[in-house]
C-alpha cells in the first residue's frame, strides 16, 4: 500500500495537494497527469489541435481506458501518448508515486523501496525508474556563466586489496565530471578519461567565454585562463589549501557529496552503463532545488513529454 503524502511545509501547493488521491486512485491519477501536462487546454498528443474532446462510455462516463479523441486527425490518445510511460501496462497512480518519490527524496528512492510500497514487481519499478532518470535528462539548457567550478570524482567501489589505498586517480573506477554555476545549475556527466582534451571540450561545451574558471589544481585544466574572460584560478589542496578569497570548489564537492551519499546510502551499487541515468537524477533535483516539492514535480512531469525509452535500449 502507497504510504500517505503529507507535508505540511507546502500547504497550499495544489500539486501536493492533490497527490495522494492520485496516488491511490486510477481516475484521480489520470486526471492529476492531464492537468499537469495540459492544463486548462487539452491537445491532441499526435497533431496538437486543440479540438479534442473526452471518449465517454454508454452511462455518460469516461471510458475505462481514459481515451480522447481529436476532431481534426480523428486520433484517439490517452495522456501516456508521446511520454516516457507510452505503452507502460503499470497504473499510472503508480507512476504518479513514483514521480513524486524522485521529485522530491534528496538522494534518491530505489526500485527496491518503490517495490516494497507499491506491490509492483522489482523488475517493472526498476524500469519505471529509469524512464523517470530519463526524462530528467537535459535539465541545463545554455551555457553557464558567471563564476563556474570544474572537478571530477571517481565511482566505484572500495579497494578490495587491502594494501591498495588508492580511492581515485589510477584506479579502474569510473571518472565524473561536473560543472557547477555558483548559485546556479549543474552539468554533470560520464567521462571516458581525465586527460586534458576530455575535460577541456567538456567545459568549452557547457561555459560561456565570459565565465571565470575556477579549479583545483589538477595540470589537466592549465591553459583555460586563455580561453574564457573571467580567466582560471586554482585552489592548491595539496598544500592543504582549499579557500583563497573567493576561490573554492566546495559548490562543485558540495553537489559531489550528494551524488556519493545518494549511491552509498540508497542505490549502494550503480553499474558503469547505468551511471549517466543516475546522474541526471542528481543533477534535475539539484537545478530544481530551490523549487517545493509539488512544483519540482509537476517540472518533472512536464519533462516526461517527448521522451521514449524503450526496455531494450535502456538495457543496451
Amino acid at each position: 500500500m502507497i504510504p500517505l503524502i503529507q507535508n505540511r511545509s507546502t500547504k497550499g501547493d495544489a500539486v501536493v495537494e492533490a497527490l495522494p488521491l492520485a496516488c491511490s486512485e486510477e481516475k484521480a491519477a489520470v486526471e492529476f497527469l492531464e492537468k499537469q501536462r495540459w492544463g486548462d487546454l487539452p491537445c491532441c498528443s499526435v497533431c496538437g489541435s486543440v479540438e479534442v474532446y473526452q471518449m465517454l462510455s454508454r452511462t455518460g462516463e469516461r471510458q475505462i481506458n481514459w481515451r480522447w479523441r481529436c476532431r481534426d486527425c480523428k486520433s484517439q490518445y490517452t495522456v501516456r501518448k508521446g511520454t516516457v510511460f507510452e505503452d507502460s501496462r503499470i497504473e499510472l497512480r503508480f507512476w504518479c508515486y513514483a514521480f513524486w518519490r524522485a521529485a522530491t527524496s534528496k538522494k534518491g528512492v530505489s526500485a527496491l523501496e518503490l517495490h516494497r510500497h507499491t506491490g509492483l514487481s522489482y523488475k517493472s519499478c526498476l524500469f519505471m525508474l529509469h524512464r523517470i532518470r530519463y526524462a530528467m535528462a537535459d535539465s541545463v539548457r545554455g551555457p553557464m556563466g558567471g563564476d563556474v567550478e570544474v572537478d571530477e570524482t571517481y565511482v566505484g567501489g572500495k579497494p578490495r586489496n587491502k594494501g591498495n589505498n588508492k580511492r581515485g586517480r589510477g584506479t579502474k573506477k569510473q571518472p565524473v565530471m561536473a560543472i557547477v554555476e555558483r548559485g546556479g545549475r549543474v552539468k554533470a556527466s560520464v567521462i571516458a578519461d581525465v586527460t586534458a582534451k576530455t575535460l577541456k571540450a567538456a567545459i568549452r561545451e557547457a561555459v560561456s567565454p565570459s565565465a571565470r574558471i575556477i579549479t583545483d589544481e589538477n595540470a589537466a585544466y592549465a591553459g583555460l585562463g586563455e580561453e574564457f574572460a573571467g580567466g582560471h584560478h586554482t585552489t592548491v589542496h595539496s598544500k592543504r589549501e582549499y579557500v583563497r578569497d573567493d576561490i573554492h570548489s566546495n559548490t562543485v564537492e558540495g553537489f559531489f557529496s550528494l551524488l556519493k551519499r545518494g549511491i552509498i546510502g540508497i542505490y549502494h551499487n550503480v553499474s558503469r552503463r547505468h551511471l549517466h541515468r543516475y546522474l541526471n537524477e542528481f543533477e534535475f533535483r539539484y537545478n530544481h532545488r530551490h523549487a517545493g516539492d509539488g512544483e519540482r514535480t509537476r517540472l518533472l512531469v512536464k519533462a516526461s513529454e517527448g521522451k521514449r525509452l524503450m526496455y531494450r535500449a535502456a538495457h543496451a
